[in-house]
């Protein structure tokens, strides 16, 4: 299979206004494209492209306008906000500010494989927000930054947690859904309030009891079927979850970063120093320096 790269988009990078500062051109990856830039105000229309397309905010907020006449959509977008474009169809847009971004341009067969083999209609979103799915573009764009061949099997992993992750959560309505109840993973509405009880004792220790009691689960049927649900462990996913919101804050807030450190769940500074260099390849001080 050959590599994907720039004739395989909707054509948006190839514009004037965009600065590229890293991107996966020449790496070999043959179901994922992906590239952080700088984008400059534009409004123009695109062809049908056969990947479909995932865009992150990395700041903002700004406003983005899509479509065009009585079916136009207009939302101002913070920063984590998702942009969502599936294969095969035409795409009018207006982005009226300046704005990082990451793309991730993913093959059909990639969200087929994600979805059993199956077809998959991807939703047009505009300003979703899906912390996992921003955490993987994350990891993928650092992965590109500090790229070694060694890391082919860790980028092709996060590659199908991805498409993993856009099936589960972001097919159209008239889409087949996939199985997520069930022995092999927990059921939409237990994940649910798995994700709600993280988010609310985000600053606090919690216990895989108090997620598992919030899924009705023993402590052992909990972990692996969260595991089956989100291709990560409880204490990863929470882990990304207080990473992304440390990030947002160290983005939009002149808070002391100790103080973002604690607010998010991490032990102290140093906690969060070293799991945002694991993860990002990035400091605190970094981030925010350069956000």
């Amino acid at each position: 299979m050959a590599e994907l790269g720039l004739a395989d988009t909707v054509g948006m990078l190839r514009r004037s206004g965009v600065r590229t500062r890293h991107s996966s051109a020449g790496l070999g990856w043959e179901r994922l494209y992906l590239s952080a830039q700088e984008e400059q105000p534009y409004r123009a229309a695109f062809a049908p492209a056969p990947t479909h397309l995932v865009i992150l905010h990395l700041n903002g907020p700004v406003t983005v306008r899509r479509g065009r006449g009585t079916g136009a959509r207009s939302r101002t977008i913070p920063p984590g906000g998702l942009f969502v474009q599936p294969a095969g169809r035409t795409l009018s847009v207006e982005l009226g500010g300046r704005l990082d971004t990451i793309h991730a341009y993913l093959s059909d067969d990639a969200l087929r494989d994600a979805n059993g083999g199956r077809p998959v209609e991807l939703s047009e979103e505009l300003g979703a927000t899906d912390p996992l799915t921003e955490q993987l573009l994350l990891a993928l764009a650092g992965t590109v930054r500090c790229w070694e061949p060694s890391a082919r099997t860790y980028a092709d992993h996060l590659t199908g947690m991805l498409a993993a992750q856009l099936v589960r959560r972001h097919q159209a309505p008239t889409a087949p859904p996939p199985t997520e109840s069930g022995p092999s993973g927990l059921s939409p509405r237990q994940l649910a309030a798995v994700r709600r009880l993280m988010e609310d004792r985000l600053a606090d220790p919690l216990p895989i009891a108090d997620l598992a009691a919030a899924a009705s689960l023993s402590r052992s049927q909990f972990t692996r079927q969260f595991r089956a649900s989100t291709g990560r462990s409880p204490h990863q996913f929470l882990l990304g979850l207080r990473l992304e919101r440390a990030c947002r804050l160290l983005r939009t807030s002149s808070d002391p970063i100790a103080d973002v450190a604690t607010r998010c769940g991490f032990s102290h500074q140093e906690h969060l120093t070293r799991v945002m260099r694991a993860r990002l390849d990035t400091t605190p001080a970094a981030l925010r320096r350069d956000g």
